[in-house]
């Protein structure tokens, strides 16, 4: 997607017609300064991304008035991300100009009293929105009347805004809701120059140069696509002139480019990024046009190879076309193509996979391979809110998901598969450890999720803590690995004698194993024990979840109308032989 100049996406912005399959997220913009055309040009960049956002932008630097006021125009429009955008120059006033007017402790004391100004608007805005809160930190002056000394100031204006960033920091790693997007990580990336037209600044108070608001803006679509449940989970990657520079079956295991000098070194950095993403938690595959023997032999044996073997959850080299490739690799990792990102150097094969399997997402790769380790670098796709255990873990699964495969092809039946497993199933009251990932896993299960309410980890805690509402988490495990926190129920239990499960899913790495019957035998047995005398089941059909709509009718439940499902009087039947249940 070709970066367009600040006017044109001015322009094109209003011409947006949301698509059907296009998922809405409502944004917020607050400020001090002026921020003209932000608000249309991350509208463009969110579109370009299969996400239609309605924009909400305050009128100019009067962000406390429409914090502070509970009938604002900013809660009336019930906002899902709040962006807040602070110029220091502006708000900090002459202590950013004459800071040495104040004694040492004056000028610490300000600066907490900043911080107790802008913790106070943040906590407002949390009572009265559940809305992400995205601050910008503040820019370090670069200029200072005391020159080289200026770091040797105790409480120094360079060194106080530092602490003021601290603290903002510190208050939103104990702040589900709140995140700090780093002022300097940005301006380090474009420049300050760049990030900044004086003559903009002075004439028309617009702090932030056009050509930086466009860079700005594609900068806050990391904080979107995890808001929209459009993480991707997949990179499937090609070989040749991708993560090696060279072809393998010409030039030989010996003279392809690979290592930390010379024409080696970009694709040396290029896996490096890659393996980082592996590590927290995202799939690699390769799919390449290859003899398999040549290739496979590079991967596993040449010296400065980052990725190995094993950091593949599927390897797909041989002659057949790229994009059946890439529809069987979606089936043997068990993901939708919507969760997959395509990288290749050759044009056509990108183009090929754009037209022929439009959901997954092609990477436009430059010419100039030295830029390949910053193409990882500035994907956003990959952003999620939080990190569970199960993604740092989910390269080991994948591993164990190989062994069960092996395992399934040398059996006669499905029945003998599961019991030669010996699955175990621990199901768990929700806790500050596990609502993350149960959160996590509202947000991104598509497959087998009947209901597909997405909820935060806010959301969560409060549906755990509000006497109304059943929270659980789903453990698996069997004798190849620890499968991770894979499932969740919650039911709605605000009538007694009637439960309605609200959210009901499987991540689609268990799937195929009856533990979905299970879970529903616990929570029926749950219900019995409980006196619930109806037990409501709800199913919302989406594009991806199909393969649930008869869940409820094939487990007893009969079939009220298109989208309700009950179960009189809930008893359990016996429990599935071959899994092992445990309920906490």
């Amino acid at each position: 997607m070709a970066e367009l100049k600040f006017s044109e996406y001015i322009n094109k912005s209003p011409t947006l017609v949301k698509k059907p399959s296009m998922k809405d997220v409502k944004v917020a913009f607050l400020s001090n300064f002026t921020i003209t055309g932000l608000a249309e040009t991350f509208k463009v960049l969110c579109y370009e991304h299969g996400i239609f956002i309605d924009c909400y932008t305050a009128p100019y630097n009067q962000y406390q008035q429409e914090i502070l006021n509970k009938s604002s125009q900013l809660y009336k429009f019930n906002p899902d991300i709040i962006f807040i955008l602070l110029d220091g120059e502006q708000l900090f006033s002459d202590f950013y100009y004459f800071p040495y007017r104040m004694s040492e402790e004056q000028r610490k004391q300000f600066i907490e009293n900043q911080f107790k100004e802008i913790k106070n608007l943040i906590s407002i805005l949390k009572e009265n929105t559940n809305a992400k809160i995205v601050i910008n930190s503040f820019l370090v002056p670069h200029y200072s009347s005391r020159g080289i000394i200026e770091n040797k100031q105790k409480n120094g204006i360079r060194s106080s805004i530092q602490a003021l960033n601290s603290m903002l920091e510190s208050l939103s790693h104990k702040n589900l809701q709140l995140f700090v997007f780093d002022t300097s990580i940005f301006c380090s990336k474009i420049g300050y120059e760049n990030l900044v037209d004086k003559r903009l600044y002075y004439y028309a108070d617009m702090k932030i140069a056009p050509k930086a608001l466009v860079k700005l803006a594609n900068e806050y679509l990391a904080y979107i696509i995890p808001l929209a449940s459009m993480t991707k989970k997949c990179i499937v990657l090609d070989l040749d002139n991708t993560i090696w520079g060279g072809i393998i079956g010409e030039d030989g295991i010996a003279n392809i480019k690979l290592g930390p000098e010379k024409d080696g070194k970009p694709y040396f950095g290029f896996q490096k990024r890659l393996l980082e993403l592996h590590e927290r938690g995202i799939i690699l595959a390769i799919n390449s046009r290859n003899n398999y023997k040549e290739a496979i032999d590079a991967i596993k044996n040449h010296k400065y190879m980052v990725l190995k073997e094993e950091h593949f959850a599927s390897i797909k080299i041989n002659w057949e076309d790229k994009a059946t490739n890439i529809r069987e690799i979606a089936k043997e990792v068990n993901i939708g193509l919507e969760s997959m990102v395509y990288i290749d150097d050759d044009v056509r094969n990108r183009e090929m996979i754009k037209e022929l399997i439009p959901e997954v997402f092609v990477v436009e790769m430059p010419n100039d391979y030295a830029m390949y380790p910053e193409v990882i670098e500035n994907l956003k796709m990959f952003n999620t809110f939080n990190i569970t255990s199960e993604d740092l873990n989910r390269g080991k699964m994948y591993l164990s998901q190989k062994k069960r495969e092996q395992l399934k092809s040398k059996v006669q039946d499905l029945n003998s598969f599961i019991k030669m497993l010996g699955i175990e199933i621990d199901i768990s009251k929700a806790n500050n450890f596990t609502i993350p990932r149960i959160a996590q896993l509202t947000q991104r299960t598509n497959q087998f999720n009947l209901t597909t309410n997405r909820y935060s980890e806010e959301d969560i805690k409060k549906l755990a803590s509000d006497g109304n509402h059943l929270v659980y988490g789903v453990n698996v495990k069997d004798k190849f690995g620890d499968n991770g926190l894979t499932g969740t129920f919650i039911i709605n239990k605000k009538f007694k004698e009637k439960w309605v499960i609200d959210t009901f899913l499987l991540s689609c790495r268990v799937l195929g194993r009856d533990i979905e019957k299970a879970m529903l035998n616990e929570l029926i047995s749950m219900a019995h024990k409980e006196g619930v005398k109806e037990l409501i089941g709800k199913y919302f059909p989406t594009q991806k979840n199909m393969q649930t709509a008869k869940f409820y009718a094939e487990n007893g439940f009969k079939h009220l109308d298109e989208n309700t499902f009950l179960c009189e009087n809930p008893s359990p039947t016996e429990n599935i032989d071959a899994i092992s249940v445990i309920l906490n």
